[in-house]
């Protein structure tokens, strides 16, 4: 079989194993799952193995396939390092780049970048995806992902890209009609307003305050970026990262409040890029961080 062929295999068996299913496999892989199917069928019968058990409502590595997988994983980033190293002979960086951020650092910081570094590096391909939550790079097929704040997975290689304070906002409509006093007992008021908080992450709706208040929050939404536009169209008060309001502050448009009673530094404010150690896309994770950084405006 031809070192394409098997790179391909070993790439489809990967994919449905981090995804779960062939459906989700060929989605990512932008291929029919009947296609990715017959890969992982022709891997088998080139090792005289069966490495997926399946059945109607699962797939599940046998014995035989836990012990691939490794290999696998290892063979299959070896021979990419090897097509890279190859590249770079003669060349600058080049192949497919898949990058994933929250949406408000999409749209505020990534964005605006794109056009300059795709003049900088034409044989790049970007692919950028936005969750706002954590995903699993291995699931995502991704190959850097920005996090805001502290980072749990030791598994990950991360690189600081530098730090945004957060601040606490409201538009002058919300003020004008619901005022606040900023003076030093101002702060234990915020019950008395309408905040706004994110849906489904708990740990951001703690605003790292020096007074502890249990914060009661009358809207919600899963987006950043969602509650950016609440807060410009004057539904309530919000806690959110310089790099997605500043302009908004700097254009009277947002009303940056209490900006002594915020902790700082704290937990959130850490802004930085976590990729595997091991990646075969080392030099195009390198071209793209090298290049952002300077330009961020955190």
């Amino acid at each position: 079989m031809p070192v394409s062929s098997k790179t391909e295999d070993l790439e489809a068996f990967l994919t449905v194993v981090d995804t779960g299913s062939f459906s989700s496999a060929a989605n990512l892989l932008n291929q029919q799952v009947a296609k990715v199917s017959r890969a992982v069928t022709r891997l088998e019968d080139g090792l005289d193995v069966t490495l997926l058990n399946r059945t109607t409502r699962r797939l599940e590595l046998t014995e035989e396939g836990e012990l691939f997988l490794q290999y696998a994983r290892d063979g299959l980033n070896i021979l990419e390092k090897g097509e890279e190293a190859l590249r770079l002979l003669k060349r600058a960086p080049s192949g497919k780049l898949r990058v994933d951020a929250a949406s408000p650092f999409v749209f505020h910081q990534l964005a605006p970048l794109v056009g300059e570094f795709r003049e900088a590096f034409p044989d790049i391909t970007l692919d950028i995806t936005s969750h706002d939550s954590i995903i699993d790079l291995l699931e995502h097929k991704t190959d850097i992902a920005i996090r805001i704040g502290d980072l749990s997975d030791s598994n990950l290689h991360a690189r600081r890209l530098g730090k945004s304070k957060l601040h606490i906002v409201a538009s002058p409509q919300y003020l004008e009609k619901y005022p606040i006093s900023e003076d030093k007992d101002g702060i234990s008021t915020l019950n008395e307003h309408k905040l706004i908080g994110f849906s489904d992450s708990p740990s951001l709706n703690k605003w790292p305050l020096k007074q502890d208040i249990n914060l009661q929050y009358s809207l919600r939404a899963s987006s950043g970026e969602t509650i950016r536009q609440l807060c410009l169209a004057g539904q309530g008060i919000a806690l959110l990262s310089h790099f997605m309001v500043h302009k908004d502050i700097s254009a009277g448009t947002l009303v940056a409040l209490f900006r002594d009673d915020i902790v700082s530094p704290n937990r959130r404010e850490s802004v930085q890029a976590v990729y595997y150690k091991n990646s075969a896309v080392s030099s195009r994770i390198s071209a793209f961080l090298d290049f952002i950084q300077p330009r961020l405006t955190l």
